[in-house]
């Protein structure tokens, strides 16, 4: 199927005379929608082989770009000149129509142009970079273009079909057996009265729909601030970082990178393409449940990576490890690693084709080192997520996945890791293991509209060292495949941005002022000097001053009123606002009227307890210099 969406100001359009001898039947006169997305449509030949689904995707493709552009209302026009292969007149009208009633059943307020005229119409165009995207599909699951099938590994098929035991264990070691009636929403087994954030979670996990269906907090934020936008010129889930957000993404990444580091962990690069036929990749593809990008290179037929294993675990086999050197840990910042999400999962920040994963392995000789080593790297996630401003356990929901085999064998050890979170923790249990790994835990962020993603991340891996044939020797001088932990201590560098940004809208709605850490706001302090001519050179003596300390100041030197300035800097959630006049600038003791935005205060203060206060503040957190230019004036627009 071929789509072409507008999103317009209106349409007009009036049906003229009956292109097919059986047309439906059409009210004479124009007809005229404000405000709408408008989606010339052709359904193609190869769809018959599968209508239903084609109009599955169909829907979830109106979906994600409504959603992206902002529009409740549907203008489904068929346009038979987007292809030259199309489908039976009967078969395509069908798909139409039936997408029409899904729609409305989702609260669109859906226009279908009649199928079967030849129609005369008008259009304005809103001309935005969303206004006008084109794309081509065939039902979902399939490549796009004709281009074969979809690569999906074992384990992806195996894990839609797994059958999981929910309980909760509670910080007296109690196993509570839960289940949840999805049409009353209501949970039987363990009583969440003390802990709803735990209950929306669970509810989340035992429903298993991933598919948001309106537009979360986040990607308004994201948007608004001049961080992150969608990118119509690439594949769905592959976004654009603007200075802003780029800054951010990088302060992250060198964040985690350095605890990683000071935690022990080597740092690599290794390649972001690897071959099909390698025959240990074959076998792990179909134990991980990812989906991966195929590509044909002039050599060979290769995906790309869909985690930081295969750079790592293919350099561990060609090392020498000794016991004594054991825990050995390899860690990469993987930019990118990509996994082809389903289409209507996708959403902003939160899930994406396209992401940068902080991914620590450590190789262990057993599994009392792997204990000892998954309670070392527990205690530095809980660092990473508290540097990133979270509160634990309050903010984060913590989850263990677990055969019931290990948790029969390793039930204190399972019950120390709920003890040390600190409240009682969501647990899914399968009869066997299909997966390579017999544990793994999460701690999930769940966000304004209930959806729920992973950000820190430990497993213990009980095949792979093994399937690429890596080993350490042992005191008798035997060699022996150790265990591999997994862990990522932040999550994807993208997710940690999406929850610093719907934290925020939490803390909005609560009534509070939404904003970043200080360590990670682009500006810390905005300068605002009353007269651009009196007092622009004071200000610049100021910046230089902090930019020596190792913080970021701008200057807001537009011909603009104070208030309006101070408005702006709010709009951009500036931390720390100066407004200099004379008085600053004749006041011997360099006292300054600072603005706070987390307290929403006004205090007096000399410069210097300011540099005190912003040292303090963001005391052994990574930093940079601006991403924009020091003078607002000098900026460009990146969001209209």
């Amino acid at each position: 199927m071929k789509i072409l969406t507008i999103h317009a100001d209106f349409i007009e359009f009036e049906a003229k005379k009956k292109a097919l001898k059986d047309a439906e039947e059409v009210k004479k006169g124009r007809e005229r929608i404000e405000e709408c997305l408008v989606v010339f449509s052709a359904v193609q030949k190869r769809d018959e082989e599968d209508l239903a689904g084609v109009t599955q995707r169909y829907v979830t493709e109106i979906n994600d770009i409504a959603r992206q552009v902002n529009t409740k209302t549907i203008v489904l026009y068929p346009y038979a000149h987007l292809s030259s292969d199309l489908a039976a007149p009967a078969k395509a009208e069908k798909v139409l129509k039936d997408a029409e009633e899904v729609l409305k059943k989702e609260k669109f307020i859906v226009h279908r142009a009649p199928f079967g005229w030849y129609k005369s119409f008008n259009l304005s165009c809103k001309g935005h970079p969303l206004s006008e995207l084109s794309r081509e599909f065939t039902a979902e699951g399939k490549a796009e273009a004709g281009k074969g099938k979809e690569e999906v590994s074992e384990a992806v098929k195996a894990e839609a079909k797994l059958v999981s035991h929910w309980h909760i264990l509670d910080l007296d070691g109690k196993l509570h057996s839960i289940s949840y009636d999805k049409e009353k929403r209501k949970f039987a087994g363990f009583d969440f009265k003390k802990y709803p954030q735990l209950q929306q979670f669970a509810a989340y996990e035992l429903a298993k729909n991933r598919v948001a269906q309106q537009e979360p907090p986040h990607v308004t934020y994201m948007k608004k601030l001049e961080l992150v936008d969608y990118e119509p010129g690439s594949d769905p889930g592959n976004l654009r970082f603007y200075p802003k957000g780029r800054f951010i993404k990088g302060l992250i990444e060198k964040y985690v990178t350095q605890k990683v580091k000071d935690y022990g962990g080597m740092e690599i690069e290794a390649p972001i393409m690897y071959d099909y036929e390698h025959p240990s990749l074959k076998s792990y593809l179909n134990r991980f449940p990812a989906r991966q990008y195929a590509i044909q290179t002039p050599n060979k037929k290769v995906f790309l990576r869909f985690a930081a294993c295969f750079g790592q675990f293919l350099m561990a086999h060609d090392a020498q490890i000794s016991y004594k050197q054991l825990p050995v840990k390899l860690y990469e910042l993987t930019r990118y690693s990509f996994r082809v999400e389903q289409h209507g999962e996708l959403t902003g920040l939160r899930r994406l084709r396209a992401f940068t994963m902080p991914d620590c392995h450590a190789f262990v000789a057993d599994l009392k080192q792997a204990q000892e080593e998954m309670l070392r790297r527990f205690e530095l996630s809980r660092q990473v997520q508290e540097g990133f401003g979270f509160t634990l356990p309050d903010e984060l929901e913590f989850a263990i996945r677990v055969t019931k085999e290990f948790y029969e064998q390793n039930k204190s050890f399972v019950s120390s890791l709920v003890k040390k979170w600190g409240k009682p923790t969501l647990i899914e249990m399968w009869e066997q293991r299909f997966f390579y790994f017999t544990m793994k835990y999460e701690w999930n962020f769940v966000d304004a509209l209930e959806k729920c993603s992973a950000l820190t991340t430990d497993q213990v891996d009980v095949e792979n060292a093994e399937r690429y044939g890596i080993t350490y020797v042992d005191e008798k001088n035997q060699k022996q495949f150790p265990l591999i932990l997994h862990c990522s201590p932040s999550g994807a560098v993208e997710r940690v941005m999406y929850a610093l940004l719907e934290k925020a809208a939490k803390d909005e709605k609560a009534g509070k002022v939404p904003m970043l850490p200080l360590w990670l706001s682009p500006t810390q302090v905005r300068l605002i000097p009353v007269s651009i001519d009196r007092h622009l050179h004071f200000c610049e003596g100021l910046t230089a001053e902090l930019e020596k300390l190792g913080l970021r100041a701008d200057i807001d030197d537009r011909v603009e009123t104070v208030g309006k300035r101070i408005r702006s800097a709010a709009q951009e959630w500036i931390p720390y606002t100066l407004v200099v006049g004379d008085e600053e600038i004749n006041d011997k003791f360099k006292q300054v009227v600072v603005r706070d935005r987390e307290k929403n205060t006004e205090e007096k203060m000399r410069f210097d307890q300011l540099i005190d206060l912003l040292k303090k503040k963001t005391k052994d957190m990574p930093t940079d210099t601006l991403p924009l230019p020091r003078l607002v004036s000098r900026r460009i627009i990146f969001v209209g």
